[in-house]
């Protein structure tokens, strides 16, 4: 008998309150942190912005991905309308469509239920969809929404919690140290996308992205952000493809 079937014996509810706190063991791993830290960086975005703490903490629980976040709190600074507004959320969170596919049918158990499903979906960003997909295997299929649901909600939770708190310290902390704050979430998706890139050129690309964008500036105001994602990700590509090339040799 392995380890995850000695851990099912017992009573149901000794089985599920155990998963769960599996789970949430999680909430004490690096990405969980760096996400933590993200978040104290949208609480003085989102100041910097004009929301309430209210609005801010509301924005957290209900949108939870970062990117769509960052164009809800910049579309309200530039005063685009609703409409617009929305359909940028929109186009952010589609992304996220592909690993809720991927992910319920390694959440679905013999008897869970579609609410079910439905609920834990809205909790799927990048670091929960990644704790999951990594740790799903080693855990009997009959629990596997308690194991994810006790890393994803309450580590939404505690950081809806987090921005309130933060963001009503900030009348406390000297002006550098907000600005700071705000900068921790730029620094949150660097280190993110650094550690998730599975190829040499997709590191390069973040360098050479950031090299390019003053070029791209002088070049294409407004769509500087574009222009550099273009030339630097195209230079990235034929760079790793040579790199990759030599390795062969």
């Amino acid at each position: 008998m392995n380890e995850n079937e000695m851990r099912t014996d017992g009573p149901p509810d000794r089985r599920g309150l155990y998963w769960f706190a599996q789970g949430a063991k999680g909430l004490m791993t690096p990405p969980a942190f760096i996400l933590f830290s993200a978040f104290v960086g949208i609480a003085g975005l989102s100041r910097e912005a004009g929301l309430t703490w209210i609005e801010a903490a509301f924005m957290t629980a209900t949108i939870w991905a970062l990117p769509a976040q960052i164009i809800l709190v910049g579309a309200s600074v530039a005063g685009t309308s609703l409409l617009a507004t929305a359909f940028a959320v929109l186009l952010s969170s589609v992304r996220l469509m592909p690993m809720v596919v991927a992910l319920m049918p390694e959440l679905r158990g013999p008897r869970t239920r579609t609410p079910t499903l439905l609920f834990l979906s809205h909790f799927v960003a990048i670091t929960g969809w990644v704790f999951a997909m990594e740790r799903l295997t080693d855990v009997p299929r009959a629990y596997r929404t308690t194991y994810f649901a006790g890393f994803a909600v309450p580590l939404t939770v505690l950081n809806t919690i987090l921005v309130a708190v933060v963001f009503n310290l900030m009348d406390n902390l000297p002006a550098l140290a907000t600005g700071a704050l705000a900068f921790l979430t730029p620094v949150y998706f660097f280190c993110s996308l650094y550690g998730s890139a599975r190829e040499l050129s997709g590191r390069i690309a973040l360098f050479s992205g950031m090299a390019v964008l003053p070029i791209a500036h002088a070049l294409a105001p407004g769509f500087e952000i574009l222009v550099a994602g273009l030339l630097g990700g195209a230079g990235a590509y034929f760079a790793g493809r040579i790199a990759e090339g030599r390795r062969l040799r």
